[in-house]
């Protein structure tokens, strides 16, 4: 599983979010581990496939609902979504929970 997680960690850096997922799609399922799935939404987000990015990052925020990252990743997916008024207790709270230039901005973008 750890050489599946460093490939399509790989993959998804090198701007290729499809292939991540290939490589991902093995050993993602409801007993991943909490980083595989994080990755997964990531490279969901970054395939424009929003709607599944949206649900993975909910369930993820229920099981950390303190993860700044999950949280400011959630926002950035209902901004992309054209759902900027949803998106911004995400930012609010991505940014209350760790102080990030990024997810300031973000706020101050949506706010």
């Amino acid at each position: 599983m750890l050489e599946n997680y460093r490939w399509a960690e790989s993959l998804l850096a090198q701007g290729d979010p499809l292939g991540a997922l290939q490589v991902l799609a093995p050993v993602l399922g409801e007993d991943a581990e909490f980083s595989v799935r994080l990755l997964a939404a990531r490279a969901y987000y970054h395939s424009a496939q929003l709607g599944r990015a949206e649900r993975l990052l909910t369930e993820l925020t229920e099981a950390d609902p303190t993860d700044h990252y999950v949280r400011f990743l959630l926002g950035r997916t209902l901004e992309r979504a054209g759902r900027r008024p949803e998106s911004a207790p995400h930012f609010r709270l991505a940014a209350a929970l760790s102080p990030s230039q990024d997810y300031a901005e973000a706020l101050a973008r949506v706010a």
